[in-house]
């Protein structure tokens, strides 16, 4: 299709920004962060981590979900002395995933009281308001930095407005009244955010830290604040970032704030680890955090975690259920399969699968699905022609349509797939 001005329609894709590249190793496990490496998915334990067991269950638990870097809280002298046995017990359960320890106020004793806690993490987590306050605030930032040098770890110095520092915050509100036109308390906050990450990312490079293995965040809680502070944190540095709104929320208030801002900074190629950090509802597993972040990627077109299900909303012209109870059996089976599906049939996640509810668009977008089911809506004839590569490959009938669809697609699966696994 062409414009009035005979130019085509510029098709929309997300942009890269260009970052430095960190790197979280754990054995022969390698996750690139910044540097054109795939935006990453980042999750956080809420179990205590004096709790080894419980923690390397969860952490499990969310790799599992697709998390490719977990982040596990260590407080205290006990949580420093368990982070060694839950990485231990990870590597028995075959789960190589890097953990970040989140340190806040007596992390530069815990790094160098328990050197066997230093060396599990993969990562450190340090945030430059909770590092101490006066003369204290630089030795003991540095005690932490020596820590990650001293170990070859990365770090991610994140900062979050509801723990500034105030020395500096005080300081810059100064000056601000000192201005002839003096900005808004707002702005003055977003500039205490971007001045406290950047300056302690300088202080680390010139304690000797390489600067590729520095992350930044300025996490805050409102959409429109995170899209303004991040836009201007990386117009003014090239270090990788790691996107999030804290404190996001429960259900789908959190879930839509995090999609809005993260997705508005993304498209804009800003944005190299995400979290959506979002407050479990009763009865929710942890992971939930961990679909929402991946399937924001996959939205966006820059990463593919799982095979996608096209579903119809429904109508009056589809009052039977089947459609509804069709589509959730299959994304529930496909993202159930995942774990093992990434090694066993490389590519799988890419897959496009349509279960659609009438004739209307049914088969259109059954079609337009690697694989797809065009189910008969009210009134229609009791047949449910399924698409394949494209191509009308059969029609089902009968009481058992969703077992023998279901069979189907496990088939495809396999024939599509797992000649992928073979050939290697």
């Amino acid at each position: 299709m062409l414009t009035q001005d005979n130019h085509p329609i510029a098709i929309a894709a997300p942009l890269r920004r260009i970052t430095r590249q960190a790197r979280a190793v754990w054995g022969a496990r390698v996750v690139t962060m910044g540097g054109g490496a795939p935006v990453r998915v980042q999750s956080m334990t809420n179990t205590d981590t004096v709790d080894a067991i419980a923690t390397a269950i969860q952490v499990k638990e969310l790799a599992q979900a697709g998390s490719e870097l977990v982040r596990i809280t260590v407080n205290t002298p006990e949580a420093a002395q368990a982070v060694p046995y839950i990485r231990e017990q990870l590597d028995r359960m075959g789960v190589d995933v890097p953990l970040v320890g989140d340190f806040h106020y007596n992390g530069h004793k815990l790094l160098t009281e328990y050197p066997d806690c230093a060396q599990a993490l993969s990562k450190y987590r340090i945030n430059p308001g909770n590092v101490g306050k006066g003369d204290k605030r630089d030795r003991q930032f540095g005690q932490m930095i020596e820590a990650a040098m001293r170990w070859n770890k990365c770090i991610r110095i994140g900062v979050n407005w509801g723990s500034l520092d105030q020395e500096l915050l005080a300081s810059l509100m100064d000056a601000n009244s000192q201005r002839a036109n003096p900005w808004d308390a707002r702005q003055v906050m977003y500039e205490a955010l971007i001045a406290s990450a950047i300056g302690s990312a300088h202080r680390a490079e010139d304690m000797g830290m390489d600067g590729s293995q520095i992350i930044l965040s300025c996490k805050v809680s409102g959409v429109q604040d995170l899209i303004a502070v991040y836009r201007e944190l990386a117009r003014r540095c090239d270090y990788s970032l790691h996107l999030g709104l804290t404190e996001a929320g429960m259900g789908t208030k959190g879930t839509v704030a995090s999609a809005a801002a993260l997705s508005v900074l993304l498209q804009e190629g800003i944005g190299d680890t995400i979290r959506v950090s979002l407050t479990p509802q009763p009865g929710e597993a942890r992971t939930q955090e961990v679909v929402v972040a991946s399937e924001i990627l996959q939205a966006l077109g820059l990463r593919m975690f799982v095979p996608s299900v096209t579903a119809c909303p429904g109508c009056g012209r589809t009052t039977s259920t089947t459609f509804q109870e069709l589509a959730k059996q299959i994304d529930d089976f496909l993202r159930a399969q995942m774990p093992i599906w990434r090694e066993q049939y490389p590519g799988v996640e890419g897959l496009r699968v349509a279960v659609m509810g009438c004739i209307v668009n049914g088969p259109g977008e059954s079609k337009h699905a690697d694989i797809g089911i065009s189910l008969p809506g009210t009134g229609e004839a009791p047949a449910a022609p399924v698409y394949i590569d494209g191509e009308k490959a059969l029609t089902l009938r009968g009481d058992h349509i969703a077992q023998e669809f279901h069979q189907i697609v496990q088939d495809y699966i396999e024939k599509r797939f797992g000649q992928t696994t073979e050939q290697h």
